[in-house]
């Protein structure tokens, strides 16, 4: 009798809880979830969130309902009679002193599934170290979770006062978060398909149908084509993974317990419906019709074989799409950038136009070869095709080169400062608005005089990734005409010894309509967009206020920091704000040269290298959404 009165009490204090606005104490869980919603920012998919404000005039802390009232702004000026505009509001409200404050704002967060509870203030809040310690103190003695309270450590600023050993409160990294994320949405949406498991290594000999939903051991090199995908394995938002996922439009999902999910077990070789969503996913059995989609049109490729000698990128060659790829005229265009813009790009940057590559094929060990596997009528044939694409590439790096190529380009670097040279894809399908070709092709490096890594044999390298089973596979899905393809070869100074490399969107990927770039770095010439198991990089949104006039007036929030390097900022202050200056001016010029007729984000790789710390811009191309 008593636990039915207790759990009618309970259900009462709920019921009350969620009809109220607010409260200025939460007693149990019960309390928190009547109040909990989702965090403005979609940063991480497993947090669970309370908005809190402190009155520092009245004395009085809020806990309030995020669903019902998104934003702080709105609680002050709906519930607490503020009145003097949202610019004053967050002037005031988020400086680095209590002079002018009416309020300290926070947010108290849950990762869901354990018992990890955050305080965290937004990344644009510069609120001073006695404040944050006594907003803390007074959310200890207000809720229930007391002593267990971490204070989340999520920019530049609250990681060097940590450092300094400033805080008497406890405080967390992003990886005290991070490593709690079991679920992560790759690309969100929903399909129908037959459910089916393999492991990585299974991808060498079994083609998937086109009509499965798999679940895989890890990230495949060649994205299958299939109704959907979950790997064990979490992602980094720009991952290739990640950029031809949302080329194919299928949704993609991270799942780290994937294979040990019992719903996931029952519903193998079933039929079942798919859905991901940005903090969660559903799979369940259905009836529902399997829709196939099909190219009904070929896509026809541009190819100019009219260009026969090395082309100078730092003249922007004019159509040069159509002989050296985007890849490579896009680079012509950064050169013509940096000029006017404080950063650098590769030097001695040059491109073999696609005359050499096209004219190398037509050789009789080649050519025949091609033609047998374009000319093929059973497409799901995967063993055949995979051995017949290997014979293609292993005749084209057989196959001498074109020594006046060879002489051109020693001709050219012969003056070089640099020995060591990236030889780089740029075909006619990659870095185009409707087909990212993210990771498809290959890279090589070649150096100077040296007789084990030639210029030969780095550039027959990167010609014969045109026929890489994932390059292949991708124009195949996308109706490319295979018969119009090209490589063109971009020709720059490598860089064997980076401090760090990364990639830059320039938006604010985690939260709609909101400024910022979003930005991926690792340690060294880590990869960020396929990094090894286990490597985590550091991620960050970085936002400018008053259009970047004045470098203090500039915010960066964490998701991640990089785990190979102690969890510590890879990049400075300074850094982080020159990187988003430079970023956005790219955007802008680029989108001139592109003569587009509206703003899209763009994708930019880039490195950090030498005693100076020089920021290098290696390429842009669009970011296809």
């Amino acid at each position: 009798m008593q636990k039915i009165v207790y759990s009618f009490i309970l259900l009462l204090l709920t019921a009350s809880l969620s009809a109220q606005r607010f409260s200025a104490s939460l007693p149990d869980y019960d309390s928190y979830k009547a109040f909990k919603g989702k965090p403005l920012s979609d940063k991480f998919s497993n947090i669970e969130s309370v908005k809190i404000i402190y009155d520092l005039k009245q004395k009085k802390i809020y806990y309030f309902n995020s669903t019902l009232i998104p934003l702080h702004f709105d609680f002050v000026t709906d519930y607490l009679g503020y009145d003097r505009g949202v610019e004053v509001f967050n002037d005031e409200n988020y400086s680095d002193t209590e002079k002018n404050r009416d309020y300290l704002l926070g947010n108290l967060n849950h990762i869901k599934g354990t018992d990890k509870w955050v305080f965290e203030l937004a990344a644009s809040d510069h609120m001073p170290i006695p404040l944050i310690e006594k907003f803390y103190n007074l959310i200890v003695q207000s809720t229930f979770i007391g002593p267990r309270l971490n204070f989340y450590l999520n920019n530049p600023e609250k990681m060097e006062w940590f450092q300094q050993q400033k805080f008497k409160i406890p405080c967390v990294k992003s990886d005290y978060i991070f490593n709690e994320v079991k679920y992560q949405e790759v690309v969100s949406g929903s399909n129908i398909g037959i459910l089916k498991q393999y492991k990585i290594k299974d991808l060498e000999t079994i083609k998937p149908n086109a009509d499965e939903i798999i679940v895989l051991d890890g990230t495949p090199d060649i994205l299958p084509n299939v109704r959907g995908i979950i790997v064990n394995e979490l992602q980094t938002p720009l991952s290739h993974l990640v950029l031809l996922g949302k080329n194919r439009k299928i949704p993609i999902m991270a799942y780290t317990k994937a294979f040990n999910d019992n719903n996931i077990k029952r519903l193998l070789s079933k039929k079942v419906e798919l859905t991901i969503l940005i903090d969660t996913f559903y799979i369940k059995e259905t009836n529902k019709k399997i829709v196939h989609k099909t190219n009904s049109k070929k896509k026809t490729l541009v190819i100019d074989k009219t260009v026969t000698d090395l082309v100078n990128l730092n003249t922007i060659p004019k159509n040069g799409v159509n002989y050296i790829g985007s890849k490579a005229q896009n680079v012509a265009y950064l050169i013509a950038i940096s000029k006017e813009i404080p950063f650098k790009t590769p030097e001695d940057a040059h491109a073999i136009p696609f005359y050499f590559y096209t004219k190398h094929i037509q050789k009789k060990s080649i050519s025949p070869l091609i033609e047998e596997l374009l000319a093929f009528q059973q497409k799901d044939s995967a063993i055949w095709i995979h051995q017949q694409l290997k014979k293609i590439r292993d005749a084209i790096k057989k196959e001498p080169i074109d020594p006046e190529l060879i002489a051109k380009l020693n001709q050219s670097f012969k003056n070089a400062k640099f020995k060591n040279f990236r030889f780089r894809s740029s075909t006619n399908a990659e870095d185009l608005d409707d087909f990212n070709g993210a990771g498809l092709y290959d890279s090589k490096t070649g150096i100077m005089g040296d007789t084990i890594k030639t210029f030969e044999k780095a550039i027959k390298q990167v010609w014969a990734s045109v026929w890489n089973e994932a390059s292949y596979t991708e124009r195949e899905l996308f109706g490319i005409d295979q018969h119009n393809i090209a490589m063109g070869v971009l020709v720059q100074r490598s860089f064997p010894d980076e401090l760090a490399n990364g990639v830059v969107i320039t938006k604010n990927i985690f939260r709609k309509d909101f400024p910022g770039i979003t930005v991926n770095v690792q340690e060294g010439e880590n990869s960020v967009v396929k990094p090894e198991k286990g490597e985590i990089c550091e991620q960050f949104i970085a936002s400018h206020f008053n259009d970047g006039k004045d470098d203090t007036d500039f915010d960066v929030d964490y998701t991640s920091n990089s785990n190979l390097n102690n969890n510590d900022p890879l990049l400075s202050r300074k850094e982080m704000s020159n990187l988003f200056l430079v970023s956005k001016k790219i955007e802008t010029k680029m989108y001139r040269y592109w003569k587009k007729n509206r703003f899209n984000p763009v994708d930019i790789e880039f490195k950090i290298v030498g005693e100076n710390r020089d920021l290098y811009i290696k390429q842009v191309r669009p970011f296809n959404e």
